[in-house]
């Protein structure tokens, strides 16, 4: 059986140009032509458009040209295994997500520090030291105005505060997750001035992101399985 692009067009919501731009990528195979020029795209490549169409939401274009690449090359194994890696990274993604929402609900951000050494003005060892945070990575997190220790009059040391310490457990829980350089930034403002359930709606938006996220990745993996099965290259390595 045979498509006209515009029948998968319509079906899948988008413009023919949009399905020659995919083909002109390489990320589709090239179709036959009708003795006109006309293209003649079969359910293989139907499949592949589907799959284009639900990768793009969550995968970048970079991903998504790795992946179908690969299904070209009848490495199907491998294609799933490289959307399985980015499923974990996700769920790592989650997982540090969920440990900045619960610090966020928990009334001591402390409870594993030695209360001891936490004092009204901390030297950048100490906090790194308490925090278990590396020095290079406060100064690049004051670099990047995530924190704003205050400096000795006299020697110009660092000075860092209950708050920054605060400060510094928030981001250590972050960093590496899909909150935005400005999304933490408003985070850590928000503990500053004392504003958790402001910082509280920003991490359970992110969260919501996580999950949308997830479904559309789930999503896609459904179609990248569907295209295995129209190639007939799931029995294949």
């Amino acid at each position: 059986m045979y498509y006209k692009p515009k029948e998968i067009a319509k079906a899948l919501n988008i413009s023919t140009s949009a399905l020659r731009h995919y083909e002109s990528w390489g990320i589709v195979p090239k179709p036959e032509r009708e003795t006109n020029g006309y293209r003649k795209y079969t359910e293989v490549h139907f499949a592949y458009f589907r799959c284009i169409r639900a990768m793009f939401p969550t995968f970048d274009m970079k991903f998504v040209s790795k992946v179908l690449f690969l299904v070209q090359k009848e490495e199907m194994s491998q294609a799933l295994w490289l959307v399985n890696e980015a499923q974990a990274k996700l769920y790592q993604e989650k997982k540090l997500a969920e440990q900045t929402f619960e610090m966020l609900h928990s009334p001591n951000l402390f409870t594993k520090i030695d209360q001891g050494k936490i004092k009204d003005e901390m030297s950048i060892g100490t906090i790194a030291e308490l925090s278990d945070v590396a020095p290079s990575a406060l100064r690049y997190w004051e670099s990047e105005g995530l924190i704003e220790p205050a400096r000795h009059p006299e020697n110009g040391y660092r000075l860092y505060t209950r708050t920054h310490l605060r400060q510094i457990m928030v981001i250590r829980a972050m960093r590496n997750t899909v909150y935005s350089l400005e999304s933490m930034k408003e985070i850590v403002k928000a503990v500053e001035h004392h504003s958790i359930e402001q910082a509280k709606k920003i991490t359970k938006e992110a969260l919501e992101t996580l999950n949308y996220r997830n479904r559309a990745q789930i999503h896609s993996i459904h179609e990248l399985y569907r295209l295995g099965e129209v190639t007939g290259l799931l029995g294949k390595t």
